[in-house]
């Protein structure tokens, strides 16, 4: 029997097949480059179910649809739990898939302003919208967001602009990882840069920049990099960090934006945020340090899924005891924190009805 199948599914298909095999001999994933296909391609349908049973077994779960029990939502908007095994461990995860096209949807962000409130506190600070999920990484001493904000077009957070590292260049320059929305609703996953006396972020759209020096305060010539950037003009954004996915592909960048370095395959609960070919922003949240109950997910695991559910571009957001997405009020997974609690953040993702005034 024979099935057709399009050329980005197949494309799709034969990138994360590769992604496998090169993840197998201990490869990095950077040296994937498959191009698109670009006709229809009929495989036997049953090279294809053995490829999704051996190949993606490990990483693919079933999900179905739950949001009949979160109060009203409204079409566009859609939730789905998985109380499937991962690599053979308990798991728990859960997605919501909102389309960016729905003009009666509003995709903003708020930061606490110096402050860190529960996801619960910004739910009830921003008349009870539909969704809130947890976003940057930030400092428990100052409550600073580590990573860009945008909110209304403007930012109001913005990148660490350095770490401390060692050898003669004692600093190092990230370009941390945002998502951002355009005002056309089109979505953007992108390597980014910050300016206090900028306007706009700097994108790197390509790979991340890997710079070193001694300047406490880098502008964008410190990068010394002649890779083409672009102002990052969105109307809403969040940073954190790795990017998970690139062009339907699974990568993980955690090494070049000094994210969890060398942790990719620690297990944590998880937040990340993508976006689909059709306009669908995708937030994936997964529960963890439950043992035998929910165990988390790796860096690599987060990605397969992330590709599996049809991302063509997503990322990490902060995860461990600040992980925690709320629909309609209503916690999906369970925090890690101190018996469940949730924790004080000072930014989050939100999507509400979008209101004229």
């Amino acid at each position: 029997m024979l099935t057709r199948i399009s050329p980005k599914c197949a494309a799709s298909l034969i990138n994360l097949l590769t992604y496998k095999l090169i993840n197998s001999l201990s490869l990095t994933s950077h040296l994937i480059n498959i191009k698109p296909l670009h006709r229809k391609i009929s495989f036997p349908y049953f090279l294809i179910l053995f490829f999704l049973n051996n190949s993606f077994s490990n990483a693919q779960v079933r999900w179905h649809r739950v949001d009949t029990g979160f109060g009203q939502l409204p079409p566009s908007i859609k939730l789905f739990k998985s109380t499937d095994s991962l690599n053979g461990r308990p798991f728990i995860g859960w997605y919501l898939e909102a389309d960016l096209n729905d003009r009666q949807l509003d995709f903003t962000t708020q930061v606490g302003a110096g402050k860190r409130y529960t996801p619960s506190e910004y739910f009830t600070r921003e008349d009870s919208p539909y969704v809130v999920v947890n976003g940057t990484y930030f400092s428990f001493q100052t409550n600073q967001n580590l990573n860009l904000v945008i909110r209304h077009g403007r930012l109001v957070a913005y990148n660490i602009p350095t770490l401390k590292t060692k050898g003669p260049d004692s600093l190092y320059y990230p370009t941390r990882s945002a998502i951002g929305i355009r005002r056309n609703r089109r979505a953007d996953v992108a390597w980014t840069f910050t300016d206090t006396a900028k306007r706009w972020p700097y994108a790197f759209q390509e790979k991340p920049i890997v710079a070193r020096g001694n300047n406490p305060t880098p502008t964008i010539n410190d990068l010394n990099t002649l890779e083409h950037w672009k102002w990052w003009r969105m109307q809403t954004a969040i940073g954190g960090g790795p990017v998970l996915v690139k062009d339907f592909q699974p990568i993980v960048t955690n090494k070049e934006e000094q994210i969890q370095v060398n942790g990719e395959n620690d297990r944590h609960p998880r937040t990340a945020m993508g976006y689909t070919a059709k306009g669908k922003l995708i937030i994936l949240v997964i529960q963890g340090r439950f043992p035998g109950v929910a165990e988390g997910a790796t860096l690599n695991e987060e990605a397969n899924i992330l590709a599996l559910l049809g991302c063509k571009e997503a990322l990490n957001l902060d995860g461990g005891g600040s992980s925690c997405m709320l629909v309609n009020g209503k916690e999906t997974i369970t925090p890690s924190d101190k018996a469940g609690q949730q924790r004080p953040v000072p930014g989050v993702f939100i999507i509400r009805q979008y209101n004229n005034n």
